[in-house]
C-alpha cells in the first residue's frame, strides 16, 4: 500500500475517500463551482492538492452517478502528474438541459496507478500481428 499525502486548501475540503475498501477510486467532492463563459463549461474545485509519488499518476474519472446529470467531463480523464501541487479541478460541459453537480456533491473519482518508464525507439518496421493495421470497428464489434 502506498500513502498519498493531500492538503486541504479550504475549510470545506473533504478528504478523498473510498466507499468500500475494494473500490479502485476515491471520491472527490466539490467545494466550488463557477461558470466559464469563454469555454461554456462548469469549473469545479475540490479544495484538495496531492503529493503523488514519482512513478505514479492520478487519473480523475467521472463517477458512475454522472448519468444522472446533463454533464460530460471536458477532458474525459484528468491526469494529475506526480509533480503537480495545485488544486484538483474538473471541468464539465452541459449536454442538453438538466441538473448539474452542486457544491458538496461527490463529482469525480481519483485513481492512483503506477506507470513504467518508457523510451520511444523509432524503427522502419513493426512486427506483424493478427490485427495488423485494422482500426476502428475492424474486429466486427
Amino acid at each position: 500500500m502506498i500513502e498519498i499525502k493531500f492538503k486541504k486548501l479550504c475549510a470545506e475540503a473533504v478528504e478523498p475517500t473510498k466507499a468500500h475498501p475494494t473500490d479502485a477510486g476515491a471520491d472527490l467532492t466539490a467545494t466550488s463551482k463557477k461558470w466559464d463563459d469563454e469555454k461554456q463549461c462548469w469549473i469545479y474545485g475540490t479544495g484538495i492538492a496531492t503529493e503523488i509519488p514519482e512513478g505514479f499518476v492520478g487519473l480523475v474519472f467521472p463517477r458512475s452517478s454522472i448519468r444522472k446529470y446533463a454533464l460530460t467531463q471536458c477532458n474525459c480523464v484528468g491526469v494529475i502528474d506526480s509533480h503537480y501541487r495545485g488544486e484538483i479541478m474538473l471541468s464539465y460541459k452541459p449536454i442538453g438541459s438538466g441538473s448539474t453537480y452542486n457544491i458538496g456533491d461527490k463529482i469525480a473519482q481519483l485513481i492512483i496507478i503506477p506507470y513504467p518508464e518508457v523510451n520511444y525507439l523509432e524503427v522502419t518496421e513493426l512486427n506483424d500481428t493478427d490485427r495488423g493495421e485494422g482500426g476502428h470497428g475492424s474486429t466486427g464489434i
